[in-house]
């Protein structure tokens, strides 16, 4: 299907050989990161774009849920569109295409408005990652090659943990709207070293050349039905809480969950009888490829649900403002950069890769438990440390589970394999952002009436706090009538605040469990030892 993962075993280009292969690496990477960067760059923002379009913060949620719908639809027919249209020329009208859409979103007037622009930028945007990481793979040596793996895995891994910080930094500073307009120079810049520097190899300008000769032949009844499955998906992800999932009234939850599940059926049913499918699930025979799919969809699904999580924590009960919650979550990406070259070098000298996981897993774990212990007195740095475990976790698993991944699967298969794993790690992030939200409502609901349970006249600390408060109100208003009212107004107050605190450790507590259960995928899987220079992920 697509053609990145085809390219190791296949001679690099002559243009790319007479290139530094760092100097390539370093123009296809920018683009990339700046994709990966408008999956969270936005988040610490939506307050604020839902506020200065005239929306409901819910609604807002649709600018995450659109871009995160239109690069999942896109990611499986993107071999398809390099074949026919060559790498470098998708590339880069991916790249142009991108750098217009962050241009509308940022003069975007309503809602509705920046929804369409995002999608378009989500469509463009597709197709940057696996068309990057196959340029990568032509342009580096064999036996370099897990190091072009380890620069693709900074990008796909650094861009999601600064995005938040660097959203912070620009709304709080200029506008939510620079959050996008931020891309036009940058994809400008790109544009133009990429065209300067690109070019496609042979075997690809060879592959082209036999495509026209052929009849056109698209699997259109499979795109149709991957649309239709992963718009359900993305729709009852994002409005599943606020339409209280299963119990929707209207039986709009039930009905995109019905569709959902049956177009998934015939997309399996229609792609195994296709002789060419635009989503190919047979890689998924694979023992390895199918527990690393697990793994990866759950690491990411656990990533976004802590970055969407922290920052919200921070700013509703601790009063950050964006700039100060994104830079509470920044420092994570700088242990990042240590820990990625040194899991790399790990997995070069045999390694086996289970074992990298597996602590990643438990680092994971250890992370998130860590932040479910937090309490309403902490300080800063009480925050960041956590995360930073969290995220060095993270960057542990990343390389080893591209390696085990694709240790065993047929070459004849490996493109098809690298459009399902992104597929499945931007769909981990539409769970993950979700999974938060529903389990931090929940529980704030359940935590406040627990709590509530004990604030009656019988409860002496109750009777102490009110007749405090009273007091104090009283020296202020001079009425004792109000400050009663204002006292009960307090206690109310902080019973709220000790329930959604309460609620969002418990979000990091489930994070923990999701992260030990992984461990069991980590025992399905095969020896997992790539020899030098032969695999991704190694050196």
């Amino acid at each position: 299907m697509t053609d990145t993962a085809l390219s190791p075993s296949l001679p690099s280009s002559r243009s790319h050989r007479a290139i530094n292969p760092w100097v390539v690496a370093a123009v296809v990477v920018i683009p990339t990161f700046m994709e990966v960067l408008d999956t969270t760059i936005a988040v610490v923002a939506l307050r604020y774009i839902a506020g200065g379009l005239s929306a409901t913060v819910d609604d807002g949620e649709w600018v995450i849920t659109s871009y995160l719908a239109a690069n999942a639809i896109i990611l499986p027919i993107t071999g398809w569109l390099i074949a026919h249209l060559g790498r470098r020329n998708y590339f880069l009208l991916s790249i142009a295409v991108f750098t217009l859409a962050s241009g509308l979103c940022g003069m975007a007037t309503g809602l509705g408005q920046l929804i369409l622009f995002r999608v378009l930028q989500g469509l463009a945007g597709g197709g940057l990652q696996p068309s990057s990481q196959g340029v990568l793979l032509d342009a580096f040596p064999v036996e370099r090659q897990g190091m072009a793996m380890t620069l693709f895995g900074l990008a796909a891994l650094i861009a999601p943990v600064v995005g938040p910080t660097l959203g912070g930094w620009i709304t709080d500073s200029y506008s939510w709207r620079w959050v996008f307009w931020i891309n036009v120079p940058i994809g400008l810049l790109a544009l133009g070293a990429c065209a300067i520097t690109l070019r496609d190899p042979d075997y690809l300008t060879e592959q082209r050349t036999e495509l026209r000769k052929q009849p056109f032949s698209f699997d259109g009844v499979g795109l149709t039905l991957l649309v239709v499955v992963v718009v359900c998906w993305e729709v009852v992800l994002s409005k599943g809480q606020e339409w209280d999932w299963l119990g929707d009234p209207f039986w709009r939850v039930q009905t995109l969950a019905t569709l959902f599940a049956v177009g998934l059926a015939g997309l399996i049913v229609w792609e195994l009888r296709h002789p060419s499918p635009v989503v190919n699930f047979r890689p998924l025979r694979e023992r390895n490829f199918i527990a690393c799919c697990v793994i990866i969809f759950c690491a990411y699904a656990v990533l976004y649900a802590a970055s969407t999580s922290l920052p919200a924590l921070l700013q509703s009960l601790f009063g950050y403002d964006a700039l100060s919650a994104g830079l509470v979550m920044s420092p994570a990406g700088f242990f990042a950069v240590i820990a990625m070259p040194l899991v790399a070098r790990l997995l070069g000298r045999g390694t086996d890769a289970r074992w990298v996981i597996a602590a990643g897993l438990l680092t994971m774990a250890a992370g998130n438990y860590w932040m479910s212990q937090m309490n309403l007195d902490i300080s800063p740095g009480q925050a960041i440390w956590p995360r930073v475990v969290l995220i060095v976790g993270l960057a542990m698993c990343f390389a080893p589970a591209n390696v085990a991944a694709y240790l065993y699967t047929p070459l004849a298969l490996r493109g098809a394999a690298v459009g399902l794993l992104s597929l499945l790690r931007n769909e981990g992030g539409s769970v993950g952002t979700s999974l938060a939200q529903t389990v931090q409502e929940r529980r704030d609901q359940f935590h406040s009436l627990r709590l509530g349970e004990w604030l009656d006249p019988f409860n002496a600390a109750a009777r102490s706090f009110l007749d405090q408060a009273s007091g104090a109100f009283v020296q202020q208003t001079g009425d004792p009538v109000a400050a009663q009212q204002l006292a009960l107004q307090s206690l109310v107050n902080l019973r709220q605040q000790q329930a959604s605190s309460l609620a969002y450790f418990d979000v990091f507590w489930v994070l923990a469990v999701v992260m030990v259960a992984l461990l069991f995928a980590v025992l399905l899987m095969k020896r997992s030892v790539a020899e030098k220079g032969a695999r991704i992920g190694a050196e």
